[in-house]
């Protein structure tokens, strides 16, 4: 069974690890190749971010920037449909993958990790897209009864996860229930957190709430019953007799209290005084312990928050033009080497078999996407049989240096009124100068 798209080296070592099978003589020109690639992808997926964070701009919940022009409800929900289009094409180009209702509800009918029973809150939200990469099995050790047990449990955990949350407009509040809100109405909140684990998806969804699960319950409500019976027999026993008498009185149901010494009216307040204090105690111990839980929650999201709103943008953004470079480098190199031209289902093989064998890792190559770039950029042909033959180096070099001059041609030619004065006046962005890995 294959595993995911996405493959955990850099971009830097899948070159090296290329040219350690190429000549001394075509090493040089091989990382040249590779900078040049990278300079044109990246400068293509300029244009895709800009794209994104004006789409994402209305909808940003703590947007710092005023808005030009109020949109309309029309250009409002355009405006969203652009948002989710680009984020979730982002999102694949950067190896990550959507996660089914049916997938998010098995996880979370696991047993949690945190030994916290979370309650998702999904009323203000009109609509979640959630995204993982980096499937792994890890352990680690838990521990029960005092400590007194201990165990190793293995579990399923997401390198990255993606969370995309569209809260409801305002006029789906009540003016009061708007006052509460700890979130702007119609905003759209994009989260990325590191080591998930698939237990525990929960916490990191949008109003997630801590509630007690039934053994914490057991844990304060037993002891507190118990000692609540010792409390009430040795502290009102005695004294039980007047507090109904006065309670009868108050209710009308005895004409007199009849009489009663001082004494006892201060036995009975003592009394009622300790088990006031007995029952504040436990109800600080409840909210003592759902602190605690809160608290777990908070430094679990900590240390596995990565970004946040349009931050996540340009975290995307980078993974997704090193995905993209990976996949045509390898596509190029292995047909290169290969003595003949090859299909798409061979390419795809010796890829994966490469890194089955050289580096112990199992993987979905994504060849498609590899020798699409490869055809769009030209260093690659097909014919009638469906076999694929790169071109030769110095000519990809000279391709690729044809192609950016073009790029930067066309950055000087803006087609927006508003970008030419800040255009004209940039300075000439130069062409990648050769460079080894």
């Amino acid at each position: 069974m294959k595993g995911e798209h996405f493959l955990p080296f850099r971009r830097r070592d899948v070159v090296a690890m290329c040219t350690e099978e190429l000549s001394g003589a075509e090493r040089a020109d091989f990382g040249a190749f590779a900078y040049r690639l990278a300079s044109l992808v990246h400068h293509r997926f300029h244009e895709r971010i800009e794209r994104l964070k004006d789409a994402y701009h209305p909808f940003h919940p703590e947007a710092d920037t005023r808005v030009l022009k109020p949109l309309t409800p029309a250009e409002r929900q355009a405006a969203l449909a652009v948002l989710e289009e680009e984020l979730v094409a982002l999102a694949r180009a950067a190896n990550f993958t959507p996660m089914s209702l049916r997938e998010v509800e098995e996880a979370m009918a696991g047993h949690s990790l945190l030994k916290l029973r979370l309650e998702l809150d999904m009323r203000d939200v009109d609509t979640v897209l959630l995204f993982r990469r980096g499937e792994s099995v890890r352990t680690r050790r838990q521990t029960r009864l005092f400590g007194l047990w201990r165990r190793q449990v293995s579990y399923v955990s997401y390198a990255r996860v993606l969370v995309y949350a569209k809260f409801k407009e305002a006029d789906q509040f009540t003016p009061e229930a708007a006052q509460d809100l700890l979130f702007r109405p119609g905003s759209v909140i994009v989260k990325l957190f590191q080591n998930v684990p698939r237990q525990d998806l929960e916490m990191i969804f949008p109003n997630v709430r801590v509630r007690m699960r039934l053994i914490d319950k057991l844990f304060i409500g037993v002891p507190a019953l118990v000692s609540g019976i010792v409390v009430v027999a040795t502290k009102l026993v005695s004294v039980l007799g007047l507090i109904v008498t006065v309670i009868a009185f108050w209710l009308g149901l005895r004409d007199s209290v009849g009489t009663i010494e001082s004494t006892q009216w201060v036995a009975a307040g003592l009394s009622l005084f300790a088990v006031g204090g007995y029952v504040s105690r436990q109800i600080s111990n409840f909210k003592n312990r759902k602190i605690r839980f809160m608290k777990a929650l908070s430094e679990n999201l900590y240390y596995r928050n990565l970004d946040n709103d349009a931050g996540v943008f340009h975290h995307l953004l980078d993974a997704a033009e090193e995905a993209e470079v990976i996949e045509a480098i390898l596509a190029y190199h292995f047909l290169r080497r290969a003595q003949a031209p090859l299909t798409l289902t061979e390419l795809d093989e010796r890829v994966e078999q490469w890194f089955r064998e050289h580096w112990d890792h199992a993987f979905d190559f994504e060849v498609d996407d590899g020798v699409r770039k490869l055809r769009e950029l030209g260093l690659v042909t097909i014919d009638a049989d469906e076999r694929l033959t790169p071109v030769p180096l110095d000519a990809a070099l000279r391709r690729l240096e044809r192609l950016w001059t073009d790029a930067v041609a066309d950055t000087k030619r803006p087609s927006d009124p508003a970008g030419a004065g800040a255009v004209a006046t940039a300075d000439p962005v130069p062409a990648p100068t050769p460079a080894t890995a």
